[in-house]
């Protein structure tokens, strides 16, 4: 199937580098509203996109959608806004390959789970990254396929502008919320991204490593009591670093652990996903960051480092 003509309205160009579930949701769903899109992935996903556009299947449509696609990061060139979804394994390599592609004035956000990657990306690009937190629940089907299962919010920084080094030129945080509402994804403003990050952590040490070690998605997960009670004193140990660390956590946490289940009964954990496809995890940058902060601090966190050992091994059987 051709894919549609895109929207004449046009607009920046958006760069997606990392075009995963994450990548592809998003790049799909700005360049469904007519937004320039510009996919950077793996050539499998890359092939099938070049051919027939990104297949976006979510409850209310599946359609193909035009976009570009590369398996360069050099693609990033002259983007306005940079979208980074790449593992949180493949930072440091990504920034290095993305530094000298990016224009002068372009905005880079980091969709990564974890909460350092945005200074990691930092730290290489030698620019100011702004982290954003992510809600969404997806899957690559297939080669340029990516099912939408549920939610798909956005949390970024309010102060994107009061940085001096992004405040001369470039968009602003109010262009880039518009930009994600013109796609109609929600995208909401906070003084508290950090603590955003940490809310985000916190989940995906309760249900990733759960849900990738019982290969169950988080709804039947919840139901079982004895695991209900295991997701929870994990969050606990995770709200214990925090609270080491100084860090607010937004909201109300508890309340924000059970809607998961809720709102996305059928989903299984990326974690799940990649030891399905027999890929290394994430779990390093979200059990075994609490592990290692938890030992920097003084802070007991065993039920996170049960879970940390059990995943890694299960990486072992996996790649073996």
């Amino acid at each position: 199937m051709n894919p549609p003509a895109r929207d004449a309205r046009a607009g920046p160009r958006v760069a997606v580098v990392g075009a995963g579930a994450v990548g592809c949701y998003y790049g799909g769903m700005l360049a469904r509203a007519g937004v320039p899109v510009t996919l950077v992935g793996r050539p499998v996903h890359v092939e099938a996109m070049r051919r027939d556009g990104l297949r976006l299947t979510a409850a209310a449509f599946d359609e193909h959608v035009r976009v570009e696609a590369s398996a360069d990061v050099a693609a990033a060139a002259g983007a306005a806004l940079v979208l980074v979804c790449v593992k949180s394994t493949d930072t440091e390599s990504t920034a290095a390959e993305l530094a000298p592609h990016l224009a002068p004035d372009a905005r880079v956000l980091s969709l990564q789970n974890g909460v350092d990657n945005a200074p990691r990306l930092q730290a290489l690009l030698r620019r100011p990254v702004a982290p954003a937190v992510v809600y969404v629940a997806s899957e690559m089907a297939g080669p340029g396929h990516v099912r939408h299962l549920g939610r798909g919010e956005l949390v970024i920084p309010a102060d994107i502008d009061a940085v001096p080094a992004l405040a001369a030129a470039g968009m602003t945080s109010a262009d880039i919320v518009a930009l994600f509402a013109r796609a109609g994804v929600s995208a909401e403003l906070s003084d508290n991204v950090l603590g955003a990050l940490w809310g985000k952590l916190l989940l995906n040490c309760g249900y990733n490593a759960i849900s990738a070690i019982t290969d169950l998605p988080y709804g039947r997960m919840a139901a079982l009591p004895d695991i209900a009670r295991t997701l929870h004193d994990a969050v606990a140990e995770c709200l214990a670093v925090a609270e080491a660390l100084q860090v607010a956590i937004p909201g109300d946490v508890w309340a924000a652990v059970d809607r998961i289940a809720t709102s996305m009964p059928g989903q299984v954990s990326s974690t799940c996903q990649d030891l399905r496809r027999g890929k290394p995890t994430e779990i390093d940058h979200l059990n075994g960051y609490i592990v290692r902060e938890g030992e920097r601090l003084g802070v007991a966190t065993p039920l996170n480092r049960a879970l940390l050992a059990l995943v890694k091994a299960l990486e072992t059987k996996t790649s073996s």
